[in-house]
């Protein structure tokens, strides 16, 4: 039979689906060293700094993804080889929007885990961002008339892995890590979810 409650129940169910990304997490010497540069700024009122334990480096924004999928692609990023590096800093900048950011040098190994991270991904049928990657940590949010120190970041940021992460919203914002690869993806994020700035 017809009519609006039989269209109703034959409608297709919608996917489940999670927002996901891929991220360096610092550990505790490095976030240590990146707290206290972004404590060098002077902000203006209103701007929002990023807390200690949401410091990281996004290797990929992957976006909203079908759940049904994610232990597959989680698969394929463990098959993924993280060549140990250094990471050190490269300089301030605020970008369009007030987003304040400390800009990481180009690292020969950062950008392979990024490229072979990125050919998982496209496999996947993920769409990448067309735009050049830029490494870079953000220090603040709302950031837009703000200073950065006169000195130069000191940073030490040793990279081993990298984590699969979703950014849950509802009932509270968080992340929660799907997957960590690689030796080490950084102690200041446990499985269970942090809050995000």
């Amino acid at each position: 039979m017809g009519g609006p409650l039989a269209s109703l129940g034959s409608a297709t169910p919608q996917p489940d689906v999670a927002p996901l990304f891929l991220a360096v997490w610092p550990d505790a010497a490095a976030r240590a060293q990146l707290a206290a540069y972004r404590d060098g700024w002077r902000w203006p009122p209103g701007a929002r700094s990023v807390a200690d334990d949401k410091l990281h480096l996004t290797l990929h924004f992957i976006g909203v993804f079908d759940r049904a999928r994610v232990a597959a692609l989680a698969g394929a990023l463990a098959r993924v080889t993280t060549l140990p590096t250094v990471l050190r800093a490269d300089r301030p900048e605020v970008w369009r929007g007030g987003i304040a950011v400390l800009r990481l040098s180009a690292d020969a190994h950062l950008l392979a885990l990024h490229g072979a991270t990125g050919d998982v991904l496209h496999a996947e049928g993920i769409a990448l961002d067309p735009r050049p990657f830029a490494p870079h940590v953000t220090l603040a949010r709302r950031a837009r008339g703000s200073a950065a120190p006169s000195e130069p970041a000191a940073l030490a940021w040793p990279v081993r892995g990298f984590t699969l992460v979703e950014s849950v919203r509802a009932p509270s914002a968080r992340y929660d890590v799907i997957a960590s690869f690689g030796g080490d993806a950084g102690p200041a994020l446990e499985r269970g979810g942090v809050t995000p700035a």
